[in-house]
């Protein structure tokens, strides 16, 4: 485990790793690029209902997330991929 931080409602997992000292890789904050994409491992981050341009559905299969926008549901485990 790299860094553990208290979930606050409606905050982005970039944001929350970022108070837990690990970088997120960040360049659009809005779901567009992709550049923030982790995969949830364990627990629950919503998904908009429509998904962004960053983000399809092969990908949500893989239980990828977008860092900038995804806002976790208490406790989750996360794995940082490498920007693409």
């Amino acid at each position: 485990m790299l860094g553990q931080v208290t979930v606050k409602p409606d905050i982005p997992l970039a944001k929350l790793a970022k108070l837990a000292g690990v970088d997120i890789p960040t360049n659009c904050t809005s779901g567009t690029c992709g550049t923030c994409m982790i995969t949830l491992i364990k627990g629950h981050v919503p998904l908009p209902e429509t998904l962004p341009p960053g983000l399809d559905e092969d990908m949500v299969e893989e239980q990828a997330r977008l860092g900038c926008i995804g806002c976790p549901m208490g406790d989750v485990d996360i794995d940082v991929r490498p920007p693409l």
